[in-house]
């Protein structure tokens, strides 16, 4: 049962619906559409929120933009700085340029460059420093100083988290019948605003977190009681990569979340690709996160449930999107890799060809490797890349091989990622 403050919140639905028709206009209303392809697939009525079409590609705006309308004349033009190396700042950037504020945005010096070239294009001034976000932060401290402009925190703000929390009226509107919304957690302003919302607008509506397990804030703050610095690797979600959520989201959505479910590199990989395949949409890893989890097998219970996932923002690189469309086609059993002995002589390539034609696989790659194939100078290893339509598929091509003469000397491929009882029934 979900437990309310006893305290009054720092967030309300008063301030949530005040947010709303403060940004109304100048952020876009996203759609939250049911998906066919993922509902057949994962046995649950699916719709997506799609925040990732907002301009700046994420949910950030709202937020941003709640906050800088609250600002006084006077704060307004002393303008604001953030330390953000990604969303956030650009968020601020877009809507500081709309409103005519000027806008500080200081980064890691390892911020992507397009994001960096992103904020600039869009007139903030981009200050690198410093390592991580930490050191970022002092340098945004600094300029709070010398300046006297307002420093806006990008998840624990009071405006931020009512910015974040009008998805939730909006879903509300759209699927009043929600039996659950799946939501990203980073530093928790999302899902904080989200839980205040759907308290008032879905009381039946259960709000539920999802983290990387390298980027575990929340759930190390729930075990602690509040919030701690938590272990941070390297994640796909860099996104959600906080290291202790925002203390003024965990009090608001702690009692408000009825569970966070962990995922991994693989799962958030895969769900990237299936967002692709299915919704026709690029989603970065944090916003694919609620996908995540139900390729992990971690929301079972919500079979057969109408369940909206929040794809909170879409700003992922282009070179990762490659490797991670290609690892997660491995991952999947679509994409193979084999070791085989071919007769060195003509025609020995062409018939390796023209078995796997008629197997229906698609050679992506085909590599000869003369030096380590043995003292046979009449045969050659070629190290294959394979197109297939799943697993069975690859070993009806490599049973096809072994009957006629071609020896298979080695196979590579991802270990299945997909929780074994999501299989696609439309494989065939």
């Amino acid at each position: 049962m979900t437990m309310v403050p006893a305290t009054r919140p720092d967030v309300t639905i008063e301030d949530i619906e005040q947010a709303a028709a403060r940004i109304r206009g100048g952020v876009v209303e996203t759609a939250c559409t049911p998906s066919p392809g993922l509902s057949a697939r994962y046995g649950a009525d699916i719709w997506c929120k799609l925040e990732y079409q907002q301009v700046t590609g994420s949910f950030k705006e709202r937020g941003a933009r709640n906050a800088m309308l609250l600002m006084d004349g006077a704060s307004r033009r002393r303008g604001v700085v953030a330390a953000s190396a990604g969303n956030h700042a650009l968020a601020l950037a877009y809507h500081g340029r709309d409103l005519g504020m000027a806008v500080t945005v200081c980064m890691p010096k390892w911020a992507p460059l397009i994001k960096q070239e992103r904020c600039a294009a869009l007139g903030a001034r981009v200050l690198l420093h410093g390592e991580d976000i930490a050191e970022a932060r002092s340098r945004a401290d600094e300029c709070v100083a010398e300046c006297g402009c307002t420093y806006i925190n990008g998840f624990d703000d009071a405006p931020i988290i009512a910015g974040a929390g009008t998805i939730g009226l909006e879903i509300a509107r759209q699927v009043p019948n929600a039996d659950a919304i799946v939501v990203p957690i980073g530093g928790g302003g999302l899902i904080a605003g989200i839980a205040v919302a759907a308290q008032s607008a879905l009381p039946a509506t259960s709000v539920i977190g999802v983290e990387p397990k390298r980027a575990a804030s929340w759930t190390a703050a729930a075990a602690a009681g509040e919030p701690v610095m938590a272990p941070l690797e390297s994640t796909l979600a860099d996104g959600l990569a906080v290291p202790r959520v925002g203390p003024r989201a965990f009090s608001i959505g702690r009692d408000l979340v009825q569970r966070v479910e962990l995922v991994g590199e693989d799962d958030l990989s895969l769900a990237i690709l299936r967002l692709v395949e299915e919704e026709r949409g690029v989603v970065e890893g944090a916003g694919a996160a609620g996908l995540a989890a139900f390729i992990a097998g971690r929301l079972q219970d919500l079979r057969g449930k109408r369940v909206v996932l929040v794809l909170c923002g879409g700003n992922i690189d282009p070179s990762t999107l490659s490797r991670v469309i290609e690892h997660s086609l491995a991952g999947d059993g679509r994409l193979v890799q084999f070791t085989a002995m071919i007769r060195d002589r003509p025609g020995g390539l062409a018939h390796l060809a023209s078995l796997i034609a008629q197997s229906g696989a698609s050679v992506k790659q085909i590599m000869h490797d003369r030096t380590f194939a043995g003292a046979d100078v009449s045969r050659v290893q070629v190290v294959c890349q394979i197109e297939v339509r799943h697993r069975e598929h690859a070993e009806v091509l490599y049973g096809l091989l072994e009957s006629n003469g071609i020896q298979v000397l080695t196979r590579s491929g991802a270990s299945p990622t997909e929780a074994p009882n999501h299989a696609d029934a439309r494989r065939g």
